[in-house]
């Protein structure tokens, strides 16, 4: 159990690692039905994570992640997050980022005959997503 009136236990896993495993004070997300915040004895909830920044706050102190989809389950003093991806403003590979933004922004624009567009936004979401958390290093 985490130490302190007012922390939680965080982790954040994906299929090949343990991401993130800590305390907080806060924690912000994206769901499905819109951002969340959560503080310690948080109503239990399950929910479905939508690609976004997630936020670690910790003391006045912040840890930015980018986590592409998944679940998220909140009890009272834990919180778990399973992602699809999870990554570190120092894991990403900016360049890598706007190109994939540039293509799928391009994918969008011409409109091929089978064109899969769903597809071709999430991309740009995601993409849009690293540079954002990259901004963060």
């Amino acid at each position: 159990m985490a130490e302190g009136n007012k922390l939680f236990e965080v982790e954040i896993i994906t299929p090949d690692r343990v991401f993130y495993k800590g305390v907080a004070d806060m924690l912000e997300f994206n769901t499905t039905d819109g951002e969340i915040g959560v503080y310690k004895d948080h109503i239990p909830l399950t929910t479905v994570l939508e690609p976004g920044v997630v936020v670690v706050h910790k003391d006045g102190e912040q840890k930015v992640a980018a986590v592409h989809a998944g679940f998220a389950e909140i009890l009272g003093e834990k919180v778990t997050l399973l992602a699809e991806l999870a990554e570190w403003p120092d894991e990403i590979d900016v360049n890598r980022a706007e190109a994939a933004r540039e293509r799928a922004e391009e994918r969008i624009k011409t409109k091929v005959e089978n064109l899969d567009l769903k597809r071709a936004e999430y991309a740009l979401h995601k993409a849009l997503i690293r540079i954002d958390v990259a901004g963060h290093r």
